[in-house]
């Protein structure tokens, strides 16, 4: 089950994903993105990762604290974004 923060960031990563890749990304891979979508395929690396991550902390203004290549090799799928970023959520709550 997919909850509203994960819709959220599912539509900030395929916001991304459809603005950085043009024409080499077709509509149907970008439109079947789940929690579960591995963050390679979906072109993303790890200057990509650091631009999803800055569409984060604009979103909910909030400041991710973590260099990129921790980020990149914690942040496997689009739920491992989804379940970093509501740990940090409750932090700041």
């Amino acid at each position: 089950m997919v909850d509203q923060l994960a819709t959220e960031i599912i539509a900030i990563v395929k916001k991304r994903v459809e603005s950085e890749s043009g024409e080499g990304m077709t509509a149907s891979i970008v439109g079947e993105i789940t929690t579960a979508t591995e963050l390679t395929a979906l072109g993303i690396d790890s200057l990509g990762l650091a631009d999803v991550l800055w569409d984060l902390e604009q979103a909910y203004d909030i400041k991710i604290e973590m260099n990129t290549a921790e980020a990149w090799s914690d942040l496997q799928n689009v739920g491992d974004m989804v379940e970093a970023m509501r740990g940090l959520l409750v932090k700041v709550a």
